[in-house]
């Protein structure tokens, strides 16, 4: 077991087993003096000591020897001897890290078009990459025995919904955007969802290179809430468009009925209506005269009376 123990220490890689992994911690802080590390194409190896980065390896092997390597004398024990270099070492992946889902709840947006409060969700996936090893483990992942993607992917979705709730959000009262319909707006909102998550995830190391699948949504009861209100303003364009028109005929064949004679239907039209009296006041030269039998005023052309049905002698007035 002793001869292997000593092999594990005088080659150092990471294990196959953690190639999908962020950031690997190597788990053994005491490491030999002219071990062999070997840092692969996409990652770097960050040398952490008391509180602090004391120097980064680039890709390719190396030999731990501070006389090759000037910032690993910082790193020596003296109780050993100098045999050994006290240390974390972390392999931090440089390669980005795609189809990262996140999503969830918004917030609640005043909708311009209606004044609705309505609920906002998103959906989509990102990529992820570590630009700064050094300021990722400093300011994120820290000195804990880290194995797992799960603590940096779940503080990378909960900033991107930050974002959302503040720059987002006010972007879109802003612009008067109206809610139904929001998704037409998605490779603009996108474009300041990177912009400012870019501003808060620079203190961390890490970037956001790419969205995709990006998608705003509607509470389906607030959806349907939307699309009824349009509806309802589209019924009531349609209806004041009807009443207007059939006015206007009204009126028009009050004129031509006068005009032939009497023979035109425009007091039928007008009840028709219920339009009499307004269509009638815009008439004001039509004349009338009493009927013989009851003294109802009746227009001038009317054959009858409309309330007793007597024939009227002044028919062709």
């Amino acid at each position: 077991m002793g001869i292997f123990s000593n092999l594990r220490r005088e080659f150092i890689v990471r294990p196959d087993a953690y190639k999908q992994s962020i950031v690997f911690k190597w788990p053994d802080t005491n490491i030999r003096n002219r071990t062999q590390l070997t840092v692969e194409q996409d990652e770097l190896a960050v040398f952490f000591r008391d509180g602090k980065v004391n120097g980064v390896i680039q890709p390719g092997v190396s030999t731990l020897d501070s006389s090759e390597i000037p910032f690993l004398g910082n790193l020596v024990d003296a109780a050993t001897g100098g045999k050994y270099f006290k240390t974390e070492l972390y392999f931090v992946s440089t390669r980005e890290f795609a189809n990262l889902p996140f999503g969830g709840m918004v917030d609640n947006v005043v909708d311009p078009e209606t004044g609705l409060a309505i609920g906002l969700r998103v959906f989509g996936d990102y990529s992820l990459k570590v630009v700064a090893p050094d300021r990722l483990i400093v300011n994120l992942v820290g000195t804990q025995n880290f194995q797992s993607n799960d603590q940096i992917t779940d503080w990378m979705r909960d900033q991107l919904l930050k974002v959302f709730r503040t720059d987002v959000v006010t972007h879109i009262s802003n612009e008067r955007w109206p809610i139904l319909g929001i998704a037409s707006q998605n490779a603009l909102i996108e474009q300041e969802v990177l912009a400012a998550a870019a501003k808060v995830l620079d203190g961390y190391g890490i970037s956001v290179a790419r969205m995709g699948n990006f998608v705003i949504s509607i509470k389906p009861e607030d959806e349907e809430t939307l699309k009824k209100y349009r509806r309802d303003v589209q019924y009531t364009k349609l209806a004041g468009s009807f009443q207007s028109a059939a006015a206007g005929e009204a009126i028009e064949g009050i004129g031509e009925g006068a005009a032939k004679g009497g023979e035109g239907s425009a007091p039928a039209v007008i009840a028709g209506m219920g339009l009499a009296g307004a269509v009638f006041s815009a008439a004001g030269a039509t004349r009338t005269a009493p009927c013989p039998k009851c003294g109802t005023q009746v227009a001038a052309g009317a054959k009858f009376c409309p309330s007793c049905g007597a024939e009227q002698p002044h028919a062709a007035l």
